[in-house]
Parts: C-alpha cells; structure tokens; sequence
C-alpha cells in the first residue's frame, strides 16, 4: 500500500459516519404524539358529557306500546343524530339521542317507532309528530339536497329533528308525505274536539 492509500484509510477510519436514527429522541416524539391525542380524546369526551349533563332536564324517551297496528311505512337505514329543532348544529346527546347507529323506522297510525341496534329504541306518539322534511345536514353529517329524511317532533317542552337516511333515499319523499299528512289529520281532529 502506498503511503497515501495508508493515510486516506486512516483518515476514513477516523471519521465516523453519524448514526442513521436517534431512538431515544424518535421515541420521546412518538410518546409526546400519542399523548397529545389522548388529552385531545379526553377533552372530546368531557365535553360530550357536559352537552348530556347540560339535556338532562329532556325527559325519558318513550318505549313503543305493545301491539302497534299495521304498520303504514317501513324503512332500513341508518339514524344520524338529533338536534334542537331549527338549529342542525345543536347536537341532542341525552338519552342516547346523540349516538349514530343503524335503524328500523316503522310509522303507524300510532305514531313512528324508532328501533336502534346497539342503541336506545324510542317511540314518537303521532300527536307529537310536528313534520317531516328532506335536508342536506344534520349536525355532524351533511349530504346532498335532499338526501336526508329529518322528522320533527316535540318531548316534554322541547322541539327535535331527528336525521335519518333510508337504504334507499328514493323512499324519502314517501315519508314526507305520510308524516305531514298524519300531522295534519291530528292538528284537525284535535282541533275539532
């Protein structure tokens, strides 16, 4: 070996190549990330139960009576939330009202009842059926003109709508009209009495 080659090997030999991962910093970054997500989920959550706590004067939702008559409309779907009536930002999350799931809407001449898997089944007696309407949103869920199904209806002193979206949106405007008529027929019958 020539006396160069020897002292460009000596040379490389001295340099050291930096290390290609700092694991200790890399590790504290990710234990910092996921921290950060968890307070973030926490506070997600608190807040959650103080929009509950804020509803709890809402009264319990009604179950559906035993022998309900035929039924005049039945949809699959999914549930998608309720909200102060008007107001499709104002989540209602008391009483399971604000978890999502899929649903089974059935109308009777009684009233709509509302069964959930996974998730608090109610019942909406016809006379407190206010209408139906087709909308784009509802809070935390907006779709195209029309591809909502929205019901309103009124528990204890509090007006709700309540979002919903068929398997087939094409049923919707069924819906519509057998809700509005079914509160037309009961604003007149009471009316007459």
């Amino acid at each position: 070996m020539t006396p160069g080659a020897i002292r460009l090997a000596a040379e490389a030999a001295e340099r050291k190549s930096a290390e290609v991962t700092d694991w200790g910093a890399r590790i504290a970054w990710v234990i910092g990330l996921l921290l950060f997500i968890a307070f973030v989920y926490w506070l997600m959550r608190q807040g959650w139960k103080w929009r509950g706590a804020l509803q709890s004067d809402l009264p319990e939702l009604p179950a559906a009576p035993g022998g309900l008559p035929e039924h005049r409309l039945a949809l699959a779907g999914r549930y998608h939330g309720s909200t102060t009536a008007g107001q499709w930002l104002d989540r209602i999350v008391a009483h399971g009202l604000g978890v999502r799931s899929r649903v089974e809407l059935t109308l009777t001449d009684e009233g709509l009842e509302v069964v959930r898997p996974g998730a608090t089944d109610f019942f909406v007696p016809a006379a407190q059926l206010r209408g139906a309407r087709l909308d784009k949103g509802i809070a935390g869920k907006v779709l195209t003109e029309g591809g909502l199904l929205v019901v309103t209806w009124a528990h204890g002193d509090t007006l709700i709508d309540s979002g919903f979206r068929s398997d087939r949106a094409a049923e919707h405007a069924a819906w519509v009209e057998a809700i509005n008529h079914m509160n037309t027929s009961t604003t007149t019958e009471g009316a007459e009495r």
